[in-house]
C-alpha cells in the first residue's frame, strides 16, 4: 500500500505544480483564478490532483482515530497557528482581493492534500523499511541521543555535498541557463567582469553612444562603465579571465557547503548541522541561486566565511581570526552594501562573546577595524568614476535615472522607480513593507524546499512548539535582522530567484527546519513512529530532486525573460570577425542577449554586436565602422522565437541603401 500512496503523492505534486502559471516572463507564479480553474488549468493536471484528494481524503477517514490522537498530542491550540501561518504564506498578492482569497484557499487546500498524502505514506510504510531506514540515518547523520556540540572542519560527508551542489548547479547552468545571463543586472554584471579582467575600471566610450545602449550603464564623455558595486565583478572577473564565468557560481556554491558545515557544527550536534546541510544541498533556492550570475551565492560565500572564522574567534580570540572575519564582512559589503551592514551588525554582536587574554573587546574591536579598512576600499573606486569618494556610482545613476534619492534607504514619497507590477504603490511606506514582506515569505515557502507541504512548515512546527534553544534564538535573530534592514528599502527584489534580497537568511532557515524535523521525529518517537517522520522527509526531498527542480528549470529559467544565447552562434561567414550585427527589437531581450558577447576593445577583431536604431544610427555606424561589414538580425521579441538572419553581409553603402530599419521598440 505504500508504494500505492508514494506513486500518488509523485503523481498529484507532480500535477499541482502544472496547474500553476510561473512563466518565463518577470511577474509571481500564481495559480488560475478559481473561476477560471476548469478553463485555464490543464486538464489532466486537474484531474489527478481531484483524484489524490478524494484517495487522500478517503485514507485519512479510515485512519481518523489514530491520526485525531496525534492531532491532540501536538496541541490544536499550536496547529491551528501553524496552520494560518501557511494559509497566509501559500499565495502571494493579487490586485483583486477576492482573486487572492481564493487563491489562497486553493493553494492552502493543496498543501494539505500533499501533508496529507506523506503522512498516508509514512504510517503505511513496512517494518522493514523503517528498518533499513533507521540504519541509514544513524549511518549518514549519526545517533539522535548525541546531542554534544564539537566544532569541526568539513568532512566526508560535507565534501560529498559540496561536489554533488557544485555538479547540479553546473549542469543547470550549462543546460538550462546555457551560460547566458537573463536578467538585466547579469549583463552588465559580465561586462563589468570583463573590463575588470582586462585590467580597466572603464570602458572608452562608444563611437555612437546610441547604438550601444543599455541599462544599468553610466555614460560619461569619454568612457562608460558599469555602476553597479565593485566586490562581485571584481569575484566574477576570475572566472571571465579564464573564459568561464558562468562556472563561478557553481564553484561558490560548493564552497559554501564546506563553510556552511564548519559553522553549523559551531552551532548544533552533528545530526542537527546534518540535516541541515543536506537541506542546504538539495534547495531548489540554493541550487538555482548557484546557477546565475547574480551577486547573491557569492554574498553567501564571505557571509559564511565571517561567520565561521567568528565562530573560531570565540574559542581562540586570536587576532587573525579578527581580521579574516573582518575582511570577509567588508568584502559582503562590496559586493552587497546593505547586506554587509546586516553582517557586520550580526556578526559584531557575537564576537562580544570571544574573551581577550587581556582586554575582552580587543577580538570585537580588531574584527570592526579590518571591516571598515576591507570596506573602505570603495572610496578610492568611487572617486576614480564619480569624482567623490562619498558619491557611490550606483546611486548617481538612479538619482539621474529616476531622481534624486529614488534608490535611498527610508520611506518618503520619492522612492522607487515606478516599476508596474513590481512596486505597485508610489514611494515607500508601511503598506510596501507589508507588501514586499508577503511576497518574499511566499516565495521562501516556495523555493526554500520546494516542499509541496509548504517550505515553512518544519519552521512553523518548531515555533510552535516554543522549544527554541540558544543556537535557535541566534538562527531566528539572523532572520529578523535581515528581513528588518530590508524593510528600509522600497523594493522587495521581485520574483528573479525566490526572495533573492533575503537570500543570507537561507542557511538561519534550514537549521531551524532541521530542528523542527528533529523535533517532529522526538515527538512521534514516543509513539514508536520516529522513522516514520524520516521516510515522509525523505520522500519529500525526492519528490523536490524529482519533480521540483526539473519543472522549475523547464518552466521558468530556460531562455527566462525572452534571452536566448542563439546570438553568438550565427552563422556569420568566413568575414565573421569583421562582422558588425545590427540587432533589431527590443533593448531587453534582444540587445541584451547580444551585447554581453561585445569585446570590451570594440576596435577588437571580433564580431560586434549593436542595436539598430535607424537609418540615423545606421549612418554614423558605418562612418565610425568603415571597414566592417554589417548584418541585420532580428531579434526574439521580432521573430517569436530565435535569432533571424535578415540580411548581409552588406558593405556599407548598402546598408544605408536599404529603408527597411525597424522603429526600436524600449
Amino acid at each position: 500500500m505504500s508504494l500505492a500512496w508514494i506513486a500518488l503523492f509523485f503523481a498529484g505534486s507532480g500535477a499541482s505544480l502544472l496547474l500553476i502559471h510561473a512563466g518565463r516572463s518577470i511577474g509571481y507564479q500564481h495559480y488560475p483564478p478559481p473561476a477560471r480553474l476548469l478553463t485555464d488549468a490543464p486538464s489532466i493536471a486537474l484531474a489527478l490532483v481531484a483524484l489524490q484528494a478524494l484517495l487522500v481524503a478517503w485514507g485519512v477517514s479510515r485512519r481518523r482515530v489514530e491520526l485525531a490522537g496525534m492531532l491532540r498530542g501536538a496541541g490544536g491550540r499550536a496547529l491551528g497557528w501553524v496552520a494560518i501561518a501557511l494559509l497566509l504564506t501559500s499565495a502571494t498578492l493579487s490586485r483583486d482581493p477576492l482573486t487572492y482569497a481564493g487563491e489562497l484557499v486553493f493553494a492552502f487546500v493543496l498543501q494539505l492534500v500533499q501533508l496529507g498524502n506523506v503522512i498516508l505514506i509514512a504510517l503505511s510504510v513496512p517494518a522493514s523499511w523503517l528498518q533499513a531506514v533507521g540504519r541509514l540515518a544513524d549511518r549518514m547523520l549519526g545517533p539522535p541521543a548525541d546531542t554534544r556540540v564539537a566544532p569541526a572542519g568539513p568532512d566526508r560527508f560535507a565534501w560529498g555535498l559540496a561536489a554533488w551542489v557544485t555538479l547540479a548547479a553546473g549542469i543547470l547552468a550549462l543546460v538550462t541557463y546555457q551560460r547566458h545571463p537573463h536578467v538585466p543586472d547579469e549583463v552588465v554584471y559580465l561586462i563589468h567582469a570583463k573590463y575588470f579582467a582586462a585590467g580597466k575600471l572603464a570602458m572608452a566610450l562608444p563611437p555612437v553612444p546610441d547604438a550601444f545602449s543599455l541599462d544599468l550603464m553610466s555614460y560619461q564623455p569619454a568612457r562608460w562603465f558599469s555602476p553597479v558595486p565593485p566586490g562581485w565583478p571584481a569575484v566574477l572577473a576570475i572566472g571571465a579571465f579564464f573564459g568561464v564565468p558562468w562556472l563561478v557560481n557553481p564553484l561558490l556554491a560548493g564552497i559554501n557547503v564546506l563553510l556552511a558545515s564548519v559553522v553549523l557544527r559551531a552551532l548544533y550536534p552533528r545530526r542537527t548541522a546534518r540535516i541541515a546541510l543536506l537541506l542546504f544541498a538539495v534547495s531548489p533556492w540554493n541550487l538555482f541561486m548557484a546557477m546565475n550570475f547574480m551577486t547573491h551565492t557569492a554574498t553567501l560565500t564571505f557571509a559564511l566565511g565571517a561567520a565561521a572564522a567568528v565562530a573560531r574567534l570565540r574559542r581562540d580570540p586570536r587576532v587573525r581570526w579578527a581580521l579574516l572575519g573582518g575582511a570577509s564582512i567588508g568584502l559582503v559589503g562590496l559586493i552587497r552594501p546593505l547586506e554587509g551592514m546586516a553582517v557586520a551588525l550580526l556578526l559584531g554582536v557575537w564576537s562580544l562573546g570571544a574573551r581577550g587574554r587581556r582586554v575582552r573587546l580587543v577580538p570585537s574591536a580588531a574584527l570592526t577595524l579590518a571591516t571598515i579598512a576591507t570596506g573602505a576600499l570603495v572610496f578610492p573606486y568611487n572617486r576614480a568614476l564619480t569624482g567623490s569618494a562619498r558619491v557611490f556610482p550606483i546611486m548617481a545613476y538612479t538619482d539621474a535615472m529616476y531622481g534624486p534619492g529614488s534608490n535611498a534607504l527610508g520611506f518618503g514619497a520619492n522612492r522607487g522607480q515606478g516599476w508596474p507590477g513590481l512596486d505597485p504603490f508610489p514611494g515607500h511606506g508601511l503598506i510596501d513593507v507589508v507588501v514586499n514582506a508577503n511576497q518574499n515569505l511566499f516565495q521562501i515557502n516556495v523555493e526554500l524546499l520546494g516542499w509541496a507541504t509548504g517550505s515553512l512548515l518544519l519552521i512553523l512546527l518548531l515555533l510552535a512548539s516554543r522549544r527554541l534553544g540558544r543556537s535557535d534564538w541566534l538562527m531566528l535573530t539572523v532572520i529578523l535582522v535581515v528581513a528588518g534592514i530590508h524593510s528600509f528599502y522600497w523594493f522587495s527584489g521581485g520574483p528573479d530567484f525566490g526572495a533573492r534580497y533575503w537570500y543570507l537568511i537561507i542557511l538561519p532557515a534550514l537549521a531551524l527546519a532541521a530542528r523542527g524535523l528533529e523535533q517532529l521525529e522526538s515527538a512521534a518517537a514516543s509513539a514508536g513512529a520516529g522513522r516514520r517522520v524520516l521516510v515522509g522527509a525523505s520522500v519529500l526531498v525526492a519528490a523536490t530532486l524529482l519533480t521540483f527542480v526539473p519543472w522549475r528549470a523547464v518552466d521558468k529559467y530556460f531562455h527566462y525573460r525572452g534571452m536566448r544565447p542563439e546570438i553568438r552562434r550565427l552563422a556569420l561567414g568566413p568575414e565573421r570577425n569583421a562582422a558588425l550585427v545590427l540587432v533589431r527589437g527590443r533593448r531587453h531581450p534582444d540587445y541584451a542577449s547580444a551585447v554581453a558577447y561585445n569585446p570590451v576593445d570594440l576596435r577588437a577583431p571580433r564580431p560586434l554586436y549593436a542595436w539598430d536604431r535607424g537609418q540615423t544610427s545606421r549612418r554614423q555606424l558605418v562612418e565610425a565602422f568603415p571597414d566592417r561589414r554589417f548584418w541585420l538580425v532580428n531579434g526574439p521579441s521580432v521573430t517569436g522565437r530565435s535569432y533571424q538572419i535578415v540580411a548581409g553581409p552588406l558593405t556599407g553603402a548598402e546598408l544605408l541603401a536599404r529603408a527597411d530599419s525597424l522603429t526600436p521598440l524600449p
